[in-house]
């Protein structure tokens, strides 16, 4: 960091509380980070939990094991905040808790306000129409979810109801505890009464729904001001433009992707890179923001068609549930693929690793359109 610059952080919540649980991310992270902060990724690296291998249990079948091509991280979500504050202190940077800026006039003074504030960001929508927000809801209904069930591996859990499927996927984020995110379609939550219990009666029958995946261990819940149960859906944010004037949007306030692929962390950290780089072209800020804009754009269009694909593919599960597990979870695999919702999934199946090419072909050409 440049010691002339003065840069300051607001935070709204308070230090040391956070929304969720564990982080879960791949290389790509470290890539990104390495480029930016070597210092910030060894530590991250060095708090980071890993696994090579998913487990899958689909209803009452045997459980399915399988070798993961690409090794994934888990970190606390406290931890890694933890981490990037401590070195932002450490380079000169000024962090205020408990202060949310609702209108950029409130920092006049301000070369450039950078907005984080997440998909519902009130910065954004002061000027959505400029912006060109657009946001899709999803349709499924999810919870976010940690556990004391500590994982071996990146786990699914499939169970059939009278109303349907329900399904969960774990990850450990620590020595002592898992992200769990359970997730089902309407009719299947509103069958099983879940739009109807408080917090702890829908735990307790999430709990029992999947007892032989979390082996007796606890879900836990977030913690709010009331007892209802905190069921969403997932909404993808797009914006036609990033910046105004001098305030620039920057991760989930300027993309989402559906949790079911993991990257919105990485993609935050790779916007903050890409930031700094144009920034220190020497260019003008308009002309810094319009590059920035224009490469990360391009990014984050390939991996929300990647995350649209993936939740497709669990808004479509009665397609593949029916399959053999080792089919269902190669499949589950391939759940970004543009091709695999227009193809029937035996078929797909059937054209096998030597007609992997062509399908990446198609994945490829279908993402640039």
């Amino acid at each position: 960091m440049n010691s002339s610059h003065d840069i300051t952080v607001y935070e709204r919540n308070p230090e040391g509380s956070t929304y969720g649980w564990g982080v879960t991310y791949w290389y790509e992270l470290f890539e990104n980070l390495f480029r930016a902060d070597p210092e910030s990724a060894r530590i991250i690296g060095e708090r980071a939990v890993r696994w090579d291998t998913w487990f899958a249990r689909v209803h009452e079948q045997p459980p399915v094991t399988i070798g993961y091509w690409d090794e994934g991280f888990g970190i606390g979500r406290q931890d890694l905040l933890d981490i990037l504050t401590e070195r932002a202190r450490s380079l000169g940077v000024q962090v205020e808790f408990e202060h949310e800026v609702t209108d950029e006039a409130e920092l006049s003074d301000a070369d450039l306000v950078v907005a984080g504030d997440g998909v519902g960001s009130v910065l954004r929508e002061r000027h959505a129409g400029h912006f060109g927000t657009e946001i899709d809801v999803g349709r499924n209904m999810y919870m976010w979810l940690g556990t004391t069930k500590v994982f071996d591996a990146f786990t699914f859990a499939f169970v059939e109801t009278p109303h349907g499927w329900i399904w969960c996927y774990g990850y450990v984020y620590s020595p002592d505890n898992s992200t769990c995110v359970v997730e089902c379609s309407p009719d299947t939550w509103k069958g099983l009464g879940l739009h109807q219990t408080n917090e702890a009666d829908s735990l307790a029958m999430l709990e029992k729904l999947f007892a032989d995946t979390l082996d007796g261990h606890a879900l836990i819940g977030r913690e709010h001001d009331d007892d209802s149960a905190h069921w969403l859906n997932f909404r993808t944010v797009s914006n036609r433009r990033w910046y105004r004037d001098n305030l620039v949007l920057l991760g989930d306030a300027a993309h989402t992707t559906h949790y079911s692929i993991g990257a919105g962390t990485a993609l935050a950290l790779g916007d903050a890179a890409c930031l700094v780089d144009t920034l220190h072209q020497g260019s003008d800020l308009q002309t810094a923001l319009g590059r920035y804009e224009r490469e990360r754009r391009a990014v984050t269009r390939m991996s929300q068609r990647a995350a649209r694909n993936s939740a497709r593919w669990y808004a479509n599960l009665p397609r593949y549930i029916t399959l053999p597990p080792p089919k269902m979870l190669t499949l589950l695999g391939q759940r970004h693929s543009a091709v695999l919702a227009h193809v029937p999934p035996r078929l797909y199946y059937g054209m096998g690793w030597l007609s992997s090419r062509v399908i990446r072909t198609f994945n490829r050409d279908a993402r640039q359109r």
